[in-house]
């Protein structure tokens, strides 16, 4: 159905909005009606609009709301042709757009940029739709002007802009070595370099090249010891292959008293993302020292302390950030999921003491929507905590499937449940049902494949595992645990080390996986390599499964004072651990 067009008339292209896509940009939206238009027209410029030019632009919105938008596109750029009104260059480009018409939107946007080469939203349009279209070769001189006719005092920020703007294309080798000749002139500057080297190095590193992306923050930092831009790209390069990048990201961190918190924040992220928990912590107590009023840190640091066992510092950190954020911003989205996770993990705190009502008060506070699968999750672990399990499964079944992600949601919640009251079989059954409609999910084969090991089916563990591997060669938990099964039954050892060696190149980091790797070193015979690397990870992460491989290797080379101290710790961090306590059963340790 047509629709009406009743007196949508005038400048109403002068809140038509630019908004493109990867190759063609959203419908901008149509004219909203007779007030909005009067208003407009209004407010537009007259000079130059005789009657043969008003009837002109009326034909224009009206072949447009006739649906034919190459008759008013050819309408208005004739129309902005014959004025050189800017505002009419805009809508005839605008109407090429919202017709998908790549082309066309090109021509009028040259068309406008060469009645008025100084206009920057003339440019910036070409730009855009270059872009838009991958002529990313043609792109070099606009983005010189982009960057050229911003004023002084912006340029940084429109240096700053050009990876978001180059982020969507299909060839980004090509977009960063034409960002790079566009920018050569800034790269040389001293007021401009530090911003400029930032944009290349994002270029490069969306391009994969992060030693190259490494190479541009260097030249960053060198051209403004104080810019930020530089450390971001350092840090978004972290890698393990790359300490250089660390370096100048703790360089900076070191050399600006009262970096903004923001940028600390990251950095923890980043050692978090590599699994260095005690290393991240303490750049989190950094930040909650020195701005003590910055919320997400208490956040995020109250979720280590309760992986690190320390529930008190957990409650105390959580309840601090819930109060900062209660007095800043409670309503705004991301403080709100937020929010969310600290009532999840303070519910968990409250449930691991058994005060069912305070962790279900908790639950209670959850506003988030998308948080409430994980309210009612934890509300199922309540249920089982107090011997009605088959109650909490309901509780999950009983979540709503709106899309696969969400049946999917519910899957893991009930076999992390099963998992978490030892319920092996069940979680193994239900495994199995859920592989026979997916039977190449690597995710669902490897927790079949943990339940198995739970269960003492080890045969089926190694299947399962060596499945994991065919179809995801890089799954290196797979790996993980394959090698450590191996060595921990004192078999085939050298390919246990192999398999373990492989899973430590996708994570060198990772704690567990040198655990792993000290424990096929014990069993080999290599005690002396053993101690070495379990000092390493015990170091990176206190945990009692470490303490028991580690304490173990003391025990049997005669530091038995240094193992027992050690597994004391192991049993301060977790008296539940099945590991240490066979490991202690074994030996017939009493602590």
């Amino acid at each position: 159905m047509k629709k009406k067009l009743g007196l949508a008339f005038g400048y109403l292209w002068l809140v038509a909005p630019l908004v493109l896509a990867q190759t063609a940009a959203p419908e901008p939206a149509a004219p909203s009606g007779l007030a909005e238009a009067e208003a407009a027209l209004a407010a537009a410029p007259s000079s130059g609009l005789d009657s043969a030019l008003f009837y002109q632009l009326l034909l224009g919105e009206i072949t447009l709301q006739e649906e034919e938008p190459a008759a008013s596109f050819a309408l208005m750029l004739d129309a902005a042709r014959k004025t050189g009104d800017p505002q009419l260059y805009k809508r005839a480009t605008d109407i090429a757009l919202q017709s998908r018409s790549g082309e066309a939107s090109l021509q009028a946007a040259m068309a406008w940029k060469q009645a008025q080469p100084a206009s920057r939203e003339a440019n910036r349009y070409v730009l855009q739709i270059l872009i838009a279209l991958n002529r990313i070769t043609d792109t070099i001189e606009p983005l010189k002007q982009e960057i050229g006719l911003a004023p002084d005092v912006e340029r940084p920020l429109a240096l700053a802009a050009v990876p978001r703007a180059y982020a969507r294309v299909s060839d980004k080798k090509l977009a960063s070595t034409v960002v790079e000749q566009a920018l050569a002139d800034y790269l040389k500057s001293p007021s401009t370099a530090s911003a400029a080297w930032t944009a290349v190095g994002r270029m490069r590193g969306l391009a994969g090249d992060l030693e190259g992306a490494l190479a541009a923050a260097k030249r960053g930092q060198a051209a403004d010891p104080q810019a930020e831009g530089p450390v971001l790209v350092a840090l978004e390069t972290m890698d393990p292959k790359l300490p250089e990048a660390e370096s100048l990201v703790r360089k900076h961190l070191e050399s600006t008293p009262g970096a903004r918190p923001e940028l600390r924040m990251a950095y923890a992220r980043a050692l978090l993302d590599q699994q260095r928990y005690a290393e991240a912590a303490a750049q989190l107590q950094i930040v909650t020292r020195e701005k003590p009023d910055f919320p997400e840190s208490w956040l995020v640091l109250g979720s280590l302390q309760l992986q690190d066992n320390q529930p008190a510092l957990a409650q105390t950190s959580l309840e601090r950030y819930i109060a900062l954020v209660n007095q800043q911003a409670p309503q705004e989205e991301e403080n709100k999921r937020g929010l969310a996770q600290a009532y999840l993990t303070l519910s968990q705190i409250a449930e691991t003491r058994k005060d069912y009502a305070a962790a279900e008060n908790w639950l209670n506070k959850i506003e988030n929507s998308s948080a409430l699968a994980q309210a009612q999750t934890r509300r199922a672990s309540i249920l089982a905590r107090q011997g009605k399990l088959e109650q909490g499964r309901q509780l999950i079944r009983q979540l709503p499937e709106r899309s696969p992600e969400d049946a999917r949601l519910k899957l893991n919640a009930e076999i992390g449940l099963l998992r978490e009251f030892k319920q092996y079989q069940l979680a193994y059954d239900l495994l199995a049902k859920a592989l026979a409609a997916t039977p190449n999910d690597t995710d669902l084969l490897y927790d079949q494949s943990m339940m198995a090991e739970k269960l003492g089916r080890l045969d089926d563990m190694e299947r399962l595992l060596r499945e994991v591997i065919k179809y995801k060669p890089d799954h290196h938990h797979a790996h993980n645990a394959l090698g450590y099964s191996l060595a921990d039954r004192n078999i085939r050892l050298p390919e246990a080390k192999a398999l373990i060696q492989k899973s430590l190149e996708y994570a060198p980091s990772d704690p567990f996986i040198k655990d792993s790797l000290g424990w096929v070193e014990f069993r080999m015979g290599n005690s002396a390599e053993a101690i070495r690397i379990f000092e390493a990870a015990y170091k990176a992460k206190p945990d009692a499964e470490i303490a028991a491989h580690f304490g173990e290797v003391l025990w049997t080379v005669g530091q038995r004072d240094r193992a027992m101290a050690l597994w004391r710790e192991g049993m301060l961090i977790n008296p539940d651990n099945e590991t240490l306590l066979e490991t202690l059963k074994r030996l017939r340790v009493k602590l």
